[in-house]
């Protein structure tokens, strides 16, 4: 008997079992939202972020979402950090290639059996770019459908849940609301939802993520933008004076305002000979109101938060070297590195785990999730790297991995191919 079908039979508690489907349903309050940006001042996200801190959550998340809206440059570096991410493949491996001490022949078999599962999840990538949410957030919740599948309880869907129902307790811990619990919300089941905080080091959740430590700056950036729409309608335009003369009646002046204001539209007007029309051009001579430069300097800020450096982004205005653009794109490699980490150390607790317990038993060794590597553009360099490696410090690299990395498929038996001078 196989190693699987022995744990299988097995007697096994059933405590932390999942239930089979759905535990959340949609509701029609999901697709109502209010507009906390309209009208936002420093007090107001003041007050929404306390209401956060007191675990209701529901203004937060609606301002977030509209924050991204509302300005491009966010929704842009957003989008970069949130891509990164994303636009690489994922991969389960075995614990037994991960760490020491570990049986590969039962480690392969669990990871072997995740792989087989997620494949089968139609919605696990949109999931997968839900949860990436959470950079921005810092909490995202979805939750797992479970079913029996040929008598044996597997994954069969993955559910967003909505950021709007997320609410926390007082100890901190995420709840979800429901009609039947539209205040407090329920308790999250065990092995049900896959909670991810990627900035949680200490403290509430709710405070380390990257739309709350931006939310300033972009308040900052929307109230300069709208004095700056104000300045560019009222001072834009030229200034037209007319002068009339002492014996004016009251009729003739509203009829030469009239004439004024029809001027600004239809540039064209008639005037009699006593009227005095000057015309004067708004900013003639002058530098202007720093508004762009206030606005370029709240952007950098915002790219700084999201991307750790700002020459990958704009640089508009700025002089820089080849050197620095390099040392900045080290810095996203960084960022993106440690979003990696932290997605496959989530997936793995809550998903993985769960899976590979319920069928494999409590001791089974989990697979680890992360994402492949992107190709690196210059080839010719992984190349003399991987020949140094090998060949002159004798280091093990998996030969799939080198194909992957260099962009080779690996030969079938059947194939032709190229002998080379290697041995």
């Amino acid at each position: 008997m196989k190693w699987t079908e022995r744990i299988i039979n097995a007697v096994r508690p059933t405590s932390d079992r999942p239930r089979a489907g759905r535990a959340i349903v949609a509701r029609k309050e999901d697709s109502v939202r209010d507009y906390p940006s309209a009208g936002l001042t420093p007090s107001r996200l003041a007050t929404i972020f306390k209401e956060a801190d007191d675990g209701s959550l529901s203004t937060a998340m609606e301002l977030f979402e509209q924050m991204e809206e509302k300005d491009a440059h966010l929704f842009s570096i957003a989008n970069t950090r949130r891509l990164a991410l994303t636009g690489l493949e994922w991969q389960v491996m075995s614990a037994g290639e991960m760490r020491d001490g570990v049986d590969r022949n039962i480690a392969e078999e669990a990871a072997a059996y995740c792989r087989e599962i997620l494949s089968s999840v139609e919605t696990f990538d949109e999931v997968l770019q839900h949860l990436s949410l959470a950079i921005g957030r810092n909490i995202a919740l979805a939750e797992i459908v479970w079913d029996f599948v040929d008598g044996e309880l597997r994954p069969v869907d993955l559910a967003a849940v909505d950021f709007t129902r997320i609410v926390f307790d007082e100890w901190d811990r995420p709840r979800i609301l429901t009609a039947e619990a539209p205040r407090d919300g329920v308790e999250l089941a065990p092995n049900k939802f896959i909670v991810h905080t990627p900035h949680s080091v200490s403290g509430h959740p709710q405070r380390g993520g990257l739309l709350r430590v931006t939310a300033m700056v972009y308040l900052a950036k929307n109230l300069s933008l709208k004095d700056w729409m104000i300045f560019a309608e009222v001072f834009g335009m030229p200034v037209r004076i007319a002068r009339y003369d002492a014996t004016a009646t009251e009729d003739e002046k509203r009829e030469l305002l009239h004439m004024l204001e029809s001027l600004g539209s239809n540039a064209a007007g008639i005037f009699s000979r006593a009227v005095e029309l000057q015309i004067v051009e708004a900013n003639r001579g002058t530098s202007g109101p720093p508004y762009e430069r206030l606005v370029d300097f709240l952007n950098r800020e915002m790219s700084k938060a999201w991307l750790g450096q700002t020459l990958t982004t704009d640089i508009a205005g700025q002089s820089g070297s080849i050197a620095a653009s390099r040392v900045h794109e080290e810095v996203r490699k960084d960022i993106l590195a440690d979003d990696i980490r932290k997605e496959g150390r989530t997936i793995r607790r809550d998903l993985l785990g769960p899976m590979t317990r319920l069928r494999f038993g409590p001791h089974a060794p989990v697979p680890f999730f992360t994402r492949r590597p992107s190709r690196p553009a210059n080839t010719r360099e992984l190349a003399e790297m991987l020949d140094v490696a090998v060949n002159q410090l004798g280091v093990k690299i998996p030969s799939g991995w080198a194909h992957e990395a260099l962009g080779i498929p690996t030969a079938a038996a059947t194939d032709a191919f190229l002998p080379g001078r290697a041995p």
